[in-house]
């Protein structure tokens, strides 16, 4: 035997000698332990320490994870879980009610690993861009200039994850020329539930930054068409600019609402949808999570999410040769935002779970509280950080086996719940993120309700009363006009206008009159004044057959009166110049 054997295993026995004595001296303590008692009012309020709080919080765990031998008989579970609420939100600065949802989900032993582990960053990921090279000529390169990294796992071909550098990520030429791409883990983990093949039409419903999108049209080796939308057109920035970086030729890039992207276009092979989410699986990323989420933001996101995947089933295509599947993602760890999500779909729409290939992850729950999912909840999986060093989310897959919506529901079943939240008046902060889409829609919509599109008048418009004051003058003289005409006019005329039973002629008015209009009022009353001036001079001159006033009148070009007769007004001017 080697020297070096020999050491190796006296080490062992030395090493297993110190666990057995430390084995026994824990359950000697275990044993001698006083048993904790819950402090009154008083102590909880003169408590100024978090060390105490931390003692005390590791005290109510090891009562609940041996109840019935260390509880105090005098004292309930319920008492209990309040204490451990209480302190879990004073030493990790959380709310009330999101503590009692994770409360809800992990056991105490459990929740306090993942709240301890929601504190630490998770390690930088890059994504290798399959187009452009390979992981590892990547890996070689990034090594000469001074980064230290290695495979994500056995579960990807394409991550890296990134333990020190020397010069940032974001700089080197390699970043620069598209060779790779930040990206999150987890964020790997739905395309490749997905598994997109050559030659599709694939859909990626909320898509920015685009990081799930590239992975896409990458493995589909720059084939097919991959239509990349998402509502915020900000945002669609960052997607184009990654895009051309990487290479991407294949893509089409899109700025619709989700809800409404059925009404445009159907018919796609597979879709993903990444549906906003109130962020409790990324906590370590965006700390205010903790303490600004309440129940109406995930009654908000839940409602949001159902009809989102509702539009994205019907963007699906059964009859598809390859596809015909859907995944739906979050990267929240609430039951409301993933299995109440997809549970709903299955009663609403032709569709069922299928494995989603990923060969680790918890499983989906089939029972949360009073509820009770479908038993095939349990393909679905579940991701946490204290379990996969992963951010929080959630990956689920559906097959679409029929385009036929079931007869029980109806033609559009959100109509009336959402009817039912914009009821309720919505308290806007003061100040608003001009990143968060939801009060931002709100804004926009009261904006338009408020818009008085009869009434308003905006810069550089011409008001619509103008004209009003100045067609009363002309109407007046145009009717007095008219008057003197009907008294002028002769007898046998019998072209006397009939007034009807207010007094004024039988005429239509008009509500507006243009400068046209008030430029031929005007020439019309110039010429009947005129008119009336020849009438006048007819009546002077005596008899018009013998003095010849009509055959002047008509050598001064004047015009005829509307009460004369053409052939009477010849009849006349013959017999003058037969005189003459």
């Amino acid at each position: 035997m080697l020297p070096i054997e020999a050491a190796n295993k006296k080490l062992k026995k030395r090493m297993k000698r110190e666990q057995m004595e430390a084995d026994a001296e824990m359950a000697e303590a275990a044993v001698n332990r006083e048993r904790f008692v819950i402090p009154t009012d008083e102590e909880l309020a003169q408590t100024t320490s978090l060390q105490d709080v931390n003692m005390r919080i590791k005290d109510v765990v090891g009562v609940l994870s041996d109840f019935a031998a260390n509880r105090d008989p005098n004292r309930s579970r319920c008492e209990y879980i309040d204490l451990l609420r209480k302190d879990l939100c004073l030493y990790y600065s959380y709310n009330d009610f999101f503590m009692g949802l994770l409360m809800d989900i992990f056991s105490p032993n459990e929740l306090l690993e993942f709240l301890e582990a929601s504190e630490i960053q998770r390690p930088l990921t890059i994504r290798t861009n399959s187009l452009k090279t390979r992981r590892r000529d990547l890996a070689q390169a990034l090594i000469n200039r001074g980064i230290n990294l290695d495979p994500i796992g056995k579960w990807s071909k394409e991550g890296l994850v990134v333990y020190s550098s020397q010069v940032p990520l974001g700089a080197t030429p390699e970043y620069l020329a598209g060779h790779y791409m930040l990206q999150g883990g987890c964020s790997m983990l739905p395309v490749m539930a997905l598994a997109p093949e050559e030659n599709e039409r694939i859909l990626d419903m909320c898509a920015a930054p685009g990081g799930k999108s590239s992975h896409i049209a990458a493995l589909m080796k720059n084939t097919g068409v991959l239509f990349v939308n998402d509502a915020n057109k900000e945002r669609l920035h960052a997607v184009l600019g990654n895009f051309h970086r990487l290479g991407i030729q294949n893509a089409v890039v899109t700025c619709v609402d989700g809800i409404k992207y059925g009404n445009i276009m159907k018919g796609f092979d597979r879709v993903l949808l990444d549906a906003p989410c109130t962020g409790s699986g990324v906590i370590s990323k965006d700390p205010s999570v903790k303490a600004t989420k309440n129940d109406i933001d995930v009654q908000r996101c839940y409602n949001l999410q159902r009809r989102l995947l509702l539009t994205a089933i019907d963007c699906l295509s059964a009859s598809s040769p390859t596809g015909g599947y859907l995944v739906y993602s979050t990267c929240s760890i609430l039951p409301q935002e993933n299995e109440w999500v997809i549970d709903f779909a299955l009663k609403r729409r032709n569709v069922r779970l299928v494995p989603t290939g990923l060969d680790f992850g918890v499983e989906g729950m089939t029972s949360f509280g009073p509820h009770r999912f479908h038993p095939m909840m349990k393909l679905t999986r579940r991701f946490y950080p204290h379990t996969h060093n992963l951010d929080g989310f959630f990956v689920a897959k559906l097959q679409k086996f029929s385009d036929a919506i079931p007869k029980h529901v109806t033609d559009d079943p959100m109509e009336d719940e959402v009817v039912e939240e914009e009821a309720e008046e919505v308290k806007l902060p003061k100040k608003i993120d001009k990143r968060d889409w939801y009060y931002k829609d709100i804004v926009d919509e009261r904006k338009a309700q408020r818009k008085d599109t009869d009434h308003i008048v905006t810069v550089f418009q011409k008001p619509t009363n103008v004209g009003k004051k100045v067609t009363k003058k002309p109407k007046q003289k145009q009717s007095n006009a008219t008057d003197a005409e009907q008294k002028e006019q002769p007898a046998g005329s019998g072209k006397t206008k009939q007034p009807t039973a207010n007094g004024t002629p039988n005429k239509q008015r008009k509500p507006m009159v243009n400068k046209t209009e008030l430029r031929e009022a005007e020439e019309t009353l110039r010429l009947k004044k005129k008119l009336q001036q020849v009438q006048g001079q007819n009546g002077t001159g005596g008899q018009g057959k013998k003095n010849g006033a009509g055959g002047q009148g008509k050598k001064n070009g004047e015009k005829k009166g509307q009460g004369v007769k053409k052939g009477a007004f010849k009849n006349k001017v013959g017999k003058m110049r037969k005189v003459k």
